[in-house]
């Protein structure tokens, strides 16, 4: 299949740096290590700094050293809260630092997916005397997010299980605003204080939805609340230049049909789809395909489980939220747009990873 010409000379580059590694041979899949960069930026609180900072996972038969930690240790720092809103548990790391934060007197809040509060890690929690909250619905509750002291905020796609972060594609923020912990703390609140779940909540009442951190704009979504899907339309609709994209399902025919329409106005194209979602019924594999666009089939044996689109080289849309109808209309998911050449350039290298992995 025919790579678009800016990505296929990241590819080419990428491809050459492999062979160099295997002494000129055939390139060989690379040890890649985690990604992580920050990007400073001023906070609105005079004489403290506030900062994006961006992990990415590699896929590996290890169980630890991974991006989990750094979140751990985020959490082992906590002095005050720690609200976390999470899909799934069984990352031994995250379980540990929450325990230790509810012994040393933090308040430690948790909402999770009723599905899988089975997990011996949930009821460990439980019995330990933190709240745990299920959505109890049809719905998921899609969120991986966390609020510590009020002022950082952790989210992206990773799961805190060992598979999303030890075998798939994930990426993970932490971003250091009181404005944009704001946002998830009543999202949060209005699942653990409300029990409002999915459509029971559907209302544009977040605080902040757009926060500027030192010349970053970030908009900030929550779904269903805040008709997320028609804002990326929008933004795909607007890109001049390209529309990347790196999912694990992709079902919406809005955003898809966004895609394809790109495409066609000459906007260059390209993607990464998770392989064992590809077929699905509704699945958009077989549209960008039959209009010519570069789209792919991850090359490794987890998920990959990115929701990332970058437009124009410039634009990040990223978080819990697939691009399928379910996280449009159903499941409690959130969304970050950051408008920022730095932090897209990082995502980019991303997708030529993912690319590389998945071949032609």
């Amino acid at each position: 299949m025919r790579c678009s010409s800016r990505l296929a000379r990241r590819i080419l580059l990428g491809l050459l740096a492999l062979a160099v590694l295997a002494g000129c041979g055939a390139p060989v899949a690379p040890e890649l290590p985690d990604v992580s960069t920050t990007l400073p930026v001023a906070t609105a609180s005079a004489g403290s700094s506030d900062s994006i900072q961006v992990y990415f996972t590699t896929p590996t038969n290890s169980n630890r050293g991974g991006i989990d930690e750094r979140l751990a240790a985020a959490i082992d720092a906590a002095r005050l809260t720690v609200d976390v809103a999470i899909y799934d548990l069984n990352l031994w790391s995250i379980r540990d630092a929450l325990l230790a934060a509810h012994r040393r007197g933090v308040q430690v809040r948790v909402v999770a997916e009723s599905d899988n509060l089975e997990r011996a890690e949930f009821q460990e929690l439980i019995q330990a005397g933190i709240p745990v909250l299920g959505d109890r619905r049809e719905g998921l509750m899609h969120h991986k997010f966390v609020v510590i002291d009020g002022y950082e905020v952790w989210t992206g796609s990773m799961n805190f299980t060992i598979g999303s972060a030890y075998r798939g594609n994930n990426n993970l923020l932490q971003i250091q605003s009181t404005r944009l912990a704001e946002n998830y703390t009543h999202e949060f609140e209005e699942m653990f204080v409300l029990d409002l779940f999915g459509d029971a909540s559907v209302r544009e009442d977040t605080p902040n939805p757009a926060v500027s951190l030192n010349g970053v704009q970030i908009e900030n979504y929550f779904s269903p609340d805040d008709e997320t899907e028609a804002r990326i339309v929008e933004l795909i609709n607007q890109a001049q230049e390209s529309v990347y994209f790196l999912t694990f399902s992709f079902t919406s025919n809005p955003i898809g049909a966004a895609v394809v329409l790109a495409h066609e106005r000459g906007v260059e194209v390209a993607g990464v789809m998770e392989t064992t979602q590809s077929d699905n019924s509704g699945s958009e594999l077989e549209l960008f395909r039959e209009a010519g666009i570069d789209v792919r089939l991850d090359g490794i044996a987890g998920d990959m489980h990115h929701k990332v689109i970058i437009i124009d080289g410039e634009v990040v849309i990223t978080g819990s939220y697939n691009f399928s109808r379910a996280a449009s209309e159903t499941n409690d998911e959130n969304v970050l747009i950051i408008y920022s050449p730095a932090l897209a350039e990082l995502y980019l290298e991303e997708l030529v990873r993912v690319m590389l992995a998945a071949g032609e």
